[in-house]
């Protein structure tokens, strides 16, 4: 029997054709952690054989493809489960998201906590079962009959629409599902996991569709892990931005007024100016200037801009002004354009620097909606920059730098950092392309930031940064980007007169750094889980008397501190001062000042901080430690 050369990290092995890479992955004695393979870069199954030399890797849980392929089969596992439980439900897609999976079902009713714990419990026998998983080719018209014969008539509708056999799926004992693969080598595999919810979802995310029934789980090869997980979760439910928004009085939603449209409760809109304020501050001091556009725009704007063409489905009806239509904005930059437009400009004028925070209105599916995190009109950080092609790496680094002291101020300083390139279909020179595209590279590798390449993934105008924060809790959210854009100059006609004295293009900086003000502030909500640092916290002392003779006493107390400009509440009411301290803390006040008679004697405050700590302060000293906090946000 011939034999072949696996070569694998730091040493080779000699095989003969034909064997199974399980029995390679165990005579090399990492069977326990490994859950498949790439050969060659290609991910393969362990029960897959040995054809030819190979550069092989082990791909394990603790690698993104890892912990695709277990939440994979997971799925196929909860999916069997299902089967096995109600054998009338019919199987649609089951992938694999991050930190879990889910799998939509076509079920006659929503699934209930108590069948989750059915379903769960079906999946532990199968598990215990430790079914093989193997992988079967068919051709189109044998995979059509087979989940025919079973009666899964979504499976046939997708292989249907399949151009490319042969096509493959994948069996555990009597279970049998559509899928490329590869999955874990056997149910016994999968050790811990755990149903989350279910929810409806329509069939391929079409509202026109079917109404499906989605159960969302997770995965894990430890039990530990899992645990941990589980109490991230609650932690995650304890600090969603909905639920602490209505505790503690920031915003709301209407129905009366419409999905997706916030309305900001006094309480959040100080949050909101407080950082309004700084962000118009910070981008004067950083060499911006400020402009302001209106709500709506005729919509020969937006032919001439292109979003009547590629963005049409975001955007809302026209609306008939003097018999010509207007349009919503869904975009703040031809404003900007238009604001180039009205003077000739010159070589020496650039760069521009124009920033507003414009609300725009985007049509956005109502199963999307989502709090503060997905919304129909929002207010944009935005800027555009206005430059000649020898400028874009210098601006690109003043950006970067802005933008790490903007998430740092509100305490982000973990990024994972995306540089995306030319996709196949684009506007613009590849010359230019190329310019732009190393000048954000070295921008990002001037400034040591850490970056991965996402290749073809720009936008058709122009390469682009993105950059995802990560919150105290690890999870990531994407709110910079930073895009390169020849297409709107080209577009609009604009143009700066050069040092040549000819007519050239400038190149466009779209600049977003928190995103919009919604979606920042939800991620801000949970990220302190409404404990705002003093600066920003809507109240940031509250004066508590402990009897109506210290009322006089903690007026004058209130009065001194909003005269140094210190947001500070008086809570008056003839009620014990124990329950006004657990109020004041559910609402998350930086500083309870309680005074009593020997405070008001001494002329001194009992100072209690949001952790319980108390310390007895005079008035000038706790001013001074409120303002020294609100000047260098912290605290």
């Amino acid at each position: 029997m011939s034999e072949v050369t696996l070569r694998f990290d730091g040493h080779e092995k000699k095989v003969a054709i034909g064997t199974p890479f399980l029995d390679v992955i165990k005579s090399l004695g990492k069977l326990k952690e490994t859950i498949a393979v790439q050969v060659n870069g290609q991910p393969r199954d362990l029960p897959s054989r040995v054809e030819s030399d190979a550069d092989v890797t082990l791909i394990t849980f603790d690698s993104p493809e890892g912990k695709e392929i277990y939440r994979h089969s997971s799925s196929h596992l909860m999916a069997q489960a299902v089967k096995e439980v109600f054998p009338s439900a019919k199987m649609t897609i089951g992938p694999a998201i991050e930190e879990g999976f889910y799998y939509d079902f076509d079920f006659e009713r929503p699934f209930t906590p108590e069948d989750l714990d059915k379903i769960e419990a079906k999946m532990t026998e199968i598990v215990k079962r430790d079914l093989p998983i193997s992988r079967m080719e068919l051709s189109k018209e044998e995979a059509v009959k087979l989940f025919q014969q079973r009666g899964e008539p979504y499976k046939t509708e997708l292989i249907e629409e399949i151009d490319t056999p042969p096509i493959s799926a994948y069996q555990q004992g009597d279970f049998i599902d559509l899928c490329t693969g590869p999955h874990v080598p056997s149910t016994g595999k999968i050790k811990a996991f755990k149903l989350i919810s279910s929810a409806g979802a329509y069939w391929r995310g079409s509202e026109k569709n079917k109404m499906l029934q989605r159960i969302y789980g997770t995965s894990f090869p430890r039990r530990e892990d899992l645990d941990a997980h589980l109490k991230k979760l609650e932690e995650i439910k304890k600090r969603d931005h909905r639920k602490l928004g209505k505790e503690l009085d920031l915003f709301s939603i209407s129905d009366e007024i419409g999905p997706g449209l916030v309305l900001w409760h006094p309480n959040g809109a100080i949050i909101r100016k407080t950082l309004e304020d700084f962000w118009r501050e910070a981008h004067v001091k950083a060499g911006y200037e400020l402009v302001f556009s209106p709500h709506i725009a005729r919509l020969d704007l937006w032919k001439q801009s292109g979003h009547l063409q590629f963005y049409k489905e975001n955007m809302y009806a026209p609306m008939d002004i003097d018999g010509m239509p207007f349009e919503l904005k869904p975009m703040n930059c031809p404003f900007h354009i238009m604001i180039y437009k009205s003077h000739l400009r010159s070589y020496r004028d650039l760069p521009f620097r124009w920033a507003e925070l414009g609300t725009v209105y985007r049509y956005e599916r109502s199963g999307v909606l989502h709090g503060l995190l997905r919304v129909r009109g929002f207010t944009q950080d935005d800027a555009h920059l206005f430059c000649r092609p020898d400028q874009i790496e210098s601006e690109i680094l003043k950006v970067l730098d802005f933008t790490t002291f903007v998430l740092k101020t509100f305490g982000f300083d973990s990024y994972d950092i995306y540089l995306s390139t030319r996709p196949e279909k684009f506007v613009g020179s590849p010359e230019r392309w190329e310019q732009a595209t190393a000048a954000l590279e070295s921008a990002l590798k001037q400034k040591g930031l850490a970056y991965q390449i996402d290749p073809g993934e720009g936008v058709f105008y122009g390469p682009k940064i993105d950059m995802k924060i990560k919150d105290v809790l690890g999870r990531s959210w994407q709110c910079t980007t930073i895009q390169v854009d020849f297409n709107l100059p080209e577009r609009f006609g604009i143009t700066y007169r050069g040092e040549d004295g000819r007519e050239h293009q400038p190149i466009m900086i779209h600049r977003a750094l928190m995103g919009s003000i919604e979606r920042f502030f939800g991620i801000l909500i949970e990220h302190y889980a409404g404990a705002f640092p003093t600066w920003l916290s809507p109240v940031q002392a509250k004066v508590l008397p402990i009897t109506e003779r210290q009322r006089d006493y903690a007026g004058q107390i209130q009065q001194r501190l909003r005269g140094a400009g210190i947001r500070c509440a008086l809570d008056d009411r003839n009620e014990k001062v124990g329950l006004k301290i657990r109020e004041a803390q559910l609402m998350k006040v930086p500083y309870m000042l309680v005074v009593g008679d020997r405070e008001a004697a001494d002329q001194t405050l009992s100072v209690r901080n949001r952790a319980g700590e108390s310390t007895t302060m005079t008035l000038e000293e706790l001013q001074k430690k409120i303002l020294d906090e609100i000047a260098t946000r912290v605290g």
